[in-house]
């Protein structure tokens, strides 16, 4: 499995906006590989919040044909001379091999 991680700090009051534009369907949800998005949302403190998309693939090889689809790449150019919301306090994407996965129990099955 092969996760990456995209992490947006934002100024109080945008997280939820962020999020439910990380949370729209789109053509990535029909990439062969994808396991599932995760979008999630912390109230660092009173100035920013902080949005976390994590995308899960089957592997990297997954991954990398979803970055090289003509889909991925024509939505980048389209934004390419774009300037970011100026909420948008800070961002960085890491990307991680799964090496171990561990099943848990749900509680009285």
């Amino acid at each position: 499995m092969f996760i990456q991680l995209r992490t947006i700090v934002v100024e109080s009051g945008h997280a939820e906006q962020l999020a439910e534009s990380y949370a729209v369907a789109g053509v990535i949800d029909e990439m062969p590989g994808l396991i599932d998005r995760t979008v999630m949302v912390s109230r660092k403190n009173r100035e920013s919040e902080e949005v976390i998309s994590m995308i899960r693939w089957e592997s990297e090889e997954a991954w990398k044909n979803w970055e090289k689809s003509p889909v991925h790449l024509a939505g980048h150019r389209e934004k390419r001379n774009d300037a970011p919301p100026s909420y948008i306090l800070d961002s960085s994407v890491k990307m991680y091999n799964v090496t171990k996965v561990i099943a848990g129990t749900v509680a009285g099955v």
